[in-house]
């Protein structure tokens, strides 16, 4: 990628982040060349070791969040364990920690502390629920903000509410975090000042959902969820094909029109109770049954041609290993064969930086670290000789 630069290869970030919304937002922020330090505990942190595929046990999620940074162990509340702790952030421009703020002074990660040592330190936190309310110090993950926020109850078969398995939340709250502290970067660089900014899990879900509640609170409609057929257009369903399942939407006048045609249907163009998006959706059942029909005894590869040459959106329904053989996401190269030090039975295809950039380089330059793998030469770097950084281990503070 010669000609390109690391657009924040001048800033370094120390990543506490646990799971997904706080390590990547700090992915992020590697990919875009920042030098970023993933501290864990002496031991690995939980988060290191979900879904093991390495041969040391290293996780599927922690492959994927932990490319391009440097591995570091700390324990934080030993006294040794804060002078380590402030030279580091001494050095730095940008905290990340997604703890509960008594975590955060206990280590000594609060914006008081670190403002004390770097007076222009942007620390980026993430709670659950959001500051203000009275959840506001309870712990959770990714779906309880799906839950809290409408999601689940639109997501499912009728009356099963449905968490989505991936975890949505924690990445767009990563990926906001990110523009947050990248903004925090540019106002620091505009008036000297850091400053916190945090992410919320609840606040990202609310986001989502956000047309669904304006449509209650207006007009109360008291929508539930139709599983995977849409409500305000129709037909808009997952439709079982001779060999396999596709998704496909008809959304908006022409798209209509173009459907009707495709399944010779041309008189439902003169019916009104079809005349619009909300009053297809509104009869969604019929028109997605004239849609499973015409499905019913065609392939999957037959449908999706019939379709694109319609110019209705449309795409398979994959199991995940054919996710992983798909042409298409073959031929766009996104996910990279990834090595790992601590040994893969294969390489990891991992998820590229997910925006294309002409000029910037957002590649994947280094693997996820082994646990502590840069710690002894960070600590060169930070001016601990050699006798003070045995003690340090013998210690157990790094």
């Amino acid at each position: 990628m010669g000609g390109h630069m690391s657009v924040l290869a001048d800033i370094r970030v120390l990543d506490f982040g646990r799971y997904i919304a706080g390590p990547y937002l700090a992915t992020h922020l590697a990919d875009l060349g920042a030098d970023v330090i993933r501290i864990e505990k002496v031991d690995g942190s939980e988060d290191r070791f979900v879904s093991p595929v390495g041969h040391d046990g290293a996780g599927a999620l922690f492959l994927q969040a932990g490319r391009n940074k440097r591995g570091f162990t700390l324990n934080p509340t030993k006294p040794d364990g804060k002078t380590v702790l402030r030279r580091l952030v001494e050095t730095a421009d940008v905290v990340v920690a997604n703890l509960p703020p008594a975590g955060l002074a206990a280590m000594g990660l609060d914006y008081e502390s670190l403002k004390a040592i770097k007076p222009d330190i942007i620390l980026a936190t993430n709670n659950v629920f959001g500051a203000g309310g009275p959840w506001s110090d309870r712990v959770g993950f990714d779906g309880l903000a799906q839950a809290m926020s409408g999601a689940m109850s639109m997501s499912g078969p009728e009356g099963e509410p449905t968490r989505s398995s991936a975890p949505f939340v924690d990445f767009c709250s990563a990926a906001h975090g990110a523009i947050a502290v990248l903004a925090a970067l540019r106002h620091r660089d505009q008036t000297g000042e850091g400053q916190h900014v945090e992410t919320a899990l609840l606040k990202t879900a609310l986001m989502m959902t956000d047309s669904l509640l304006v449509e209650q609170s207006v007009l109360g409609v008291d929508r539930t969820s139709t599983h995977n057929r849409g409500q305000t257009s129709a037909p808009s369903d997952t439709f079982q094909c001779s060999d396999g399942v596709i998704l496909a939407s008809v959304v908006g006048g022409p798209l209509w029109e173009r459907w009707c045609h495709l399944v010779e249907r041309p008189e439902l163009l003169n019916d009104d109770r079809f005349k619009d998006d909300i009053g297809r959706g509104d009869h969604r059942d019929e028109l997605c049954q004239i849609m499973a029909d015409w499905c019913a005894d065609r392939s999957v590869e037959e449908v999706l041609t019939a379709l694109d040459a319609a110019k209705v959106p449309a795409a398979p329904v994959y199991g995940l290993q054919q996710t992983l053989e798909d042409d298409h996401i073959e031929a766009i190269g996104f996910l990279e064969p990834t090595d790992y030090p601590g040994g893969l039975d294969s390489p990891a295809p991992l998820a590229q930086f997910p925006v294309s950039m002409s000029a910037v380089d957002t590649s994947i330059r280094n693997p996820a670290p082994l646990l502590g793998q840069h710690t002894d030469d960070l600590l060169t770097e930070l001016g601990f000789s050699e006798a003070e950084i045995t003690e340090l281990r013998t210690n157990r503070v790094v």
